[in-house]
């Protein structure tokens, strides 16, 4: 077993529990892993910095539903093949457009306020 001491300038001085967690990764995984979770970590904290990081499947499903209406969700679903190929358009997997489609099933039943 190598010892090697790496040592890192940081802006902010981790907690003992984050020290810890940082010495458990780097004992058990390879560094070309570690490397590679870093990359991905610095591009999203880029991305976030940015402003353009892609929203979740929930937060596009959320702001599908949020205030649909009861009328407004059993027009969308009679006319379900269209907002298909809207949502399509608008880059939603089949996965997303799914759920979608079964919250508004939901609401549909509900009676409106």
């Amino acid at each position: 077993m190598f010892v090697d001491e790496i040592r890192l300038y940081v802006q902010k001085k981790p907690s003992d529990v984050e020290l810890r967690t940082l010495e458990d990764c780097f004992r058990e995984m390879p560094i070309v892993e570690i490397l590679s979770g870093l990359k991905f970590a610095k591009n999203r904290w880029s991305a976030k910095d940015a402003g353009v990081l892609k929203v979740g499947r929930k937060s596009i499903i959320q702001k599908e539903i949020h205030s649909v209406t009861n009328e407004q969700a059993q027009w969308r679903l009679k006319n379900w093949k269209m907002m298909i190929s809207n949502y399509r358009r608008r880059g939603y997997s089949y996965p997303t457009i799914s759920r979608i489609k079964k919250i508004l099933i939901e609401k549909s039943k509900k009676k409106s306020k």
